[in-house]
């Protein structure tokens, strides 16, 4: 599947092409701090199919608990992150899926780092809804 998608201040725009099945939840503290939220949807794409359109995103390289080295790549004006990949010689990319324009056709079909999951994430679709505040 084609998409596109760009940062929230539209400083930076890209296009690549996704499996739309390969929809993950993250519920690790390092997605829950970046997004500011219980979890994060992630697609991957393979390098060849990513495609910075426009701007150049800030980036910095956060080691994870496990030792792993990644290079999180964000908008300098507005904050949003853009991708993740490895330091070196990426092969892919992890793209949020909030910053995808076709975000309504990507069905998260699975979740990772369930034992960081905070408490409230599985009573969500118990919880009171509206549309407005």
């Amino acid at each position: 599947m084609k998409i596109d998608g760009r940062c929230h201040c539209g400083q930076i725009t890209f296009e690549a092409e996704v499996d739309p099945a390969a929809v993950t939840i993250c519920h690790c503290t390092d997605c829950q701090m970046l997004t500011g939220s219980a979890f994060r949807a992630n697609i991957p794409t393979s390098a060849d199919r990513f495609v910075l359109r426009s701007g150049t995103p800030k980036t910095y390289v956060k080691t994870a608990d496990s030792g792993n080295k990644r290079r999180r790549a964000f908008c300098g004006a507005c904050g949003t992150p853009i991708y993740a990949c490895a330091i070196d010689d990426p092969k892919s990319y992890s793209l949020p899926v909030g910053t995808i324009r076709q975000r309504a056709a990507l069905t998260p079909l699975r979740q990772i780092r369930r034992r960081s999951a905070l408490d409230g994430v599985a009573r969500l679709a118990g919880l009171p809804a509206s549309d407005t505040n």
